[in-house]
């Protein structure tokens, strides 16, 4: 399963970036998935009083609902690895798997930063391809540097490392 990574702190264009970036690979044909680390402390929202909560609330630790061809799934557990999600997508025969956040695992990254303090604290990650930034960086990077606002220099430039499968 070919896996990549976007990270960065928050409100750095993370989501932004993903949604861009599965709208080309969609174009060319591919199935993606994403997965998304919710960082934030808590559950991730869901509406109280539907049934999937409800039937969750009542001590299930797997739920589903299904309507129309989407099939939303909840599973409960008291911690969930990126490899243990990935795994549940290994079935699903996808392309490209996008993943915003878990910025410790070991997979290629994509390093979204604001400022040169971003950067000094996001600089150690293993795996990093490259780094898109909102301003320019002062000193010379080992990586691919991107500004924000050059959106047609760096998707093309993405899309070109998931085919070579780098």
């Amino acid at each position: 399963m070919n896996v990549w990574q976007v990270v960065g702190y928050k409100h750095t264009g993370k989501t932004t970036l993903v949604e861009k970036w599965v709208a080309a690979a969609v174009r060319e044909g591919w199935r993606v998935g994403t997965v998304k680390h919710h960082g934030h402390g808590g559950e991730p929202a869901r509406p109280e009083g539907v049934d999937s909560v409800r039937h969750e609330r009542a001590g299930a630790v797997a739920t589903a609902v299904e309507g129309d061809g989407l099939l939303q799934l909840h599973l409960r557990r008291p911690l969930w690895r990126l490899d243990d999600v990935l795994a549940l997508y290994a079935p699903l025969r996808l392309d490209l798997v996008l993943v915003e956040g878990y910025k410790k695992a070991l997979h290629p990254k994509v390093v979204l930063v604001r400022s040169e303090e971003d950067w000094a604290s996001l600089q150690h990650l293993a795996n990093i391809r490259a780094v898109i930034a909102w301003e320019p960086l002062s000193r010379p990077l080992p990586h691919p540097l991107f500004s924000l606002a050059d959106e047609a220099a760096y998707i093309p430039w993405l899309m070109n490392e998931v085919r070579r499968g780098t």
